[in-house]
C-alpha cells in the first residue's frame, strides 16, 4: 500500500510540476498510437466491412489473417518490422527504424487485426434485410457498405476503441522499432518498462496511472461520440 500511495504522490507532484520529459513522453504516446489507431479505422473499418459482404476475391485468407492476427504477438511484430527497417533490409533506405513513424507503424500492425475484426462482428450483428435491400435498391457495395457501418456506428466505435487500446498500451514492438530514446522514442509503456527494470517501481506506477488516465479519457471520448450517434 505504502508503494501505491507512492506512485500516487508521484504522479500528481509529476502532473503539477508539468515536468517537460513527463509532457513530452505522454504527447507522444497520444500522437504515435492516436496515429496508428486513426490509420487502423482508416484501413480496418473498410476491411471489416468488405469481408462482411463477403465478395472479396481472398475473402477467407484475409478472415484467417485478420483472426490470427488479433492474438498476434507484439514481440513478433517489432522483430519483423525491425528486419524490414534494418538499414539492410527491404526498406532500410528509407531511414525510419528508431523513429516514431516505426512504432506507429508496429503499432498499426497491432491495431489493425483487431478493428477490421470487431467491424466485421458488429455489421454482422445486424438484420440481413438491411444489405438485401440496399442491393435490391441498385446500391454498390461500397454505399452498401458506408450505410452499414453509419447503422452500426457505435459498435464500430467500440471496434476503434480496442484498436487505440491495443496500441497504446503496446510495449514490446514499440520497444524494439523505437529503441527507447530520450528525447525522440521513449513514450509512457517503454518509460514504465525501463523505470521497472531500475527498480523505481514507484516512478513506474506514477507513469502506469498517467497511461491509463489517458487511454481513459480517450476511450471516454470515443464512448461519448458513440452515444451521441445512436441518440441521433
Amino acid at each position: 500500500m505504502d508503494l501505491i500511495a507512492a506512485a500516487l504522490g508521484d504522479a500528481v507532484r509529476l502532473v503539477l510540476d508539468r515536468d517537460p520529459e513527463l509532457l513530452r513522453i505522454a504527447a507522444l504516446s497520444l500522437v504515435v498510437s492516436g496515429s496508428a489507431a486513426l490509420l487502423a479505422a482508416v484501413i480496418g473499418v473498410p476491411l471489416g466491412a468488405a469481408l462482411h459482404l463477403g465478395r472479396l476475391p481472398a475473402r477467407r485468407p484475409l478472415a484467417l489473417a485478420v483472426n490470427t492476427g488479433m492474438g498476434l504477438p507484439p514481440v513478433l511484430v517489432g522483430l519483423v518490422v525491425t528486419l524490414l527497417l534494418w538499414r539492410t533490409g527491404p526498406l532500410g533506405a528509407l531511414g525510419l527504424l528508431y523513429t516514431p513513424a516505426a512504432m506507429v507503424l508496429a503499432q498499426l500492425i497491432v491495431a489493425l487485426p483487431l478493428v477490421a475484426g470487431f467491424t466485421r462482428a458488429a455489421l454482422d450483428l445486424l438484420e440481413p434485410d438491411l444489405t438485401l435491400a440496399m442491393r435490391a435498391d441498385g446500391a454498390v457495395d461500397r454505399r452498401v457498405a458506408y450505410e452499414l457501418v453509419r447503422a452500426a456506428s457505435a459498435q464500430v466505435l467500440v471496434a476503434v476503441a480496442a484498436g487505440f487500446g491495443r496500441a497504446i498500451a503496446e510495449v514490446g514492438a514499440s520497444l524494439m522499432v523505437g529503441g527507447n530514446i530520450v528525447g525522440q522514442t521513449r513514450i509512457l509503456t517503454t518509460a514504465i518498462a525501463l523505470e521497472a527494470g531500475r527498480g523505481e517501481f514507484a516512478l513506474a506506477l506514477a507513469l502506469g496511472f498517467l497511461l491509463l488516465f489517458l487511454a481513459l479519457l480517450v476511450n471516454a471520448g470515443l464512448s461519448l461520440t458513440a452515444r451521441m450517434n445512436t441518440a441521433t
